[in-house]
């Protein structure tokens, strides 16, 4: 088998998921943050997704589909462990797509219904990334100390898609919406700073293998730009979100950005704690992998469409830039 293939194609897979963490949790941040808004806010804010959420989930689509074809064994090991959450996760997202197009056409009266389910089906959508993340991260272990290192991740993710929520609204909104999304941030910076935190002590202490890998000399060293990359990002953030600042028209940027710097950060922390294996302790990359033919087949479909959708995605963001106006089916 040619070792760069396996190589090429969990590369395209991780990057899938990082784009699809950083994209599609910002907006399912602004579900979790809906009911702390008023009706006129709630309506801005699922305008300020509207152009971009359902083509955010073609990252998902596409990493899932490159685990499946390019490493079919691993495929039916994780979608197995992670049978019931990625149930819920799909729940979950079979709900905000519904509510996003009902709740546009619906009367006053239903219009609560519609908004209670897109933060009900962000929350499940959420809580089920994370439940997933922390199984993946102790090799689909069900062991007690697992399971709860699962849970935590699961409670806790909410916090980095709220930030990156609030991150959004600041580029989107304007006047009062974006004043309460920079009060909401200035709450949730702190848990998530906390959250970091957690994870970052809980992970080598469920895994021997990542501890082994992270805190041996010289690999320490070499690594330790990561953790110190992460905590500058994020003193960056904290700094900017506490820093008063009553502008009702400003476009910041640059909370998203040091967001954007830190789920980077952790994701090549996780694919160093990973690496060769594709699932922790049961299968390498190559293990794992389609038949040298078959990888070569189907590398140049990768390789159009990644940047397709890259090319696509700039496209979309590019024409639906500026701030978020009401949005509208064609019904006023």
């Amino acid at each position: 088998m040619d070792f760069w293939l396996p190589i090429f194609f969990v590369g395209a897979m991780g990057l899938a998921m990082l784009i699809y963490v950083v994209l599609d949790g910002y907006d399912l941040g602004i579900g979790l943050l809906l009911p702390m808004a008023d009706d006129e806010q709630k309506d801005l804010m699922i305008a300020s997704i509207g152009p971009f959420w359902d083509a955010n989930e073609t990252w998902l689509v596409l990493g899932i589909g490159v685990l499946l074809i390019a490493f079919p064994a691993a495929h039916g090991v994780i979608l197995t462990a992670l049978y019931l959450p990625v149930g819920v996760m799909l729940v979950g997202l079979i709900l905000r797509g519904v509510a996003f197009d009902f709740r546009v056409k619906a009367v006053p009266k239903q219009k609560d219904l519609w908004n209670t389910l897109f933060f009900v089906g962000s929350l499940l959508a959420t809580l089920a990334q994370g439940w997933m993340l922390g199984s993946y991260i102790t090799g689909l272990d069900g062991s007690l100390i697992n399971t709860l290192f699962s849970l935590l991740i699961a409670l806790t993710l909410p916090s980095l898609y709220v930030m990156l929520g609030c991150a959004w609204l600041m580029i989107k909104a304007e006047g009062p919406l974006l004043a309460l999304a920079r009060d909401w941030a200035k709450a949730a910076i702190v848990p998530m700073g906390v959250t970091l935190l957690l994870i970052s002590i809980a992970t080598p202490m469920v895994s021997t293998r990542i501890a082994d890998k992270w805190f041996t000399l010289p690999q320490f060293l070499y690594l330790l730009p990561i953790p110190l990359v992460t905590g500058l990002a994020y003193a960056f953030i904290l700094k900017k979100v506490l820093r008063a600042n009553t502008s009702p028209k400003d476009t910041d940027y640059s909370v998203f950005a040091g967001l954007v710097i830190i789920c980077l950060m952790a994701a090549l922390g996780l694919s160093y704690s990973l690496f060769p294996d594709i699932v922790i302790g049961q299968m390498t990359l190559w293990e794992a992998a389609s038949a040298n033919e078959s990888l070569l087949f189907i590398f140049w479909g990768v390789a159009i469409t990644l940047p397709a959708i890259i090319g696509y995605t700039v496209f979309v963001y590019k024409v639906f830039g500026g701030k978020a106006g009401k949005m509208s089916y064609g019904l006023d």
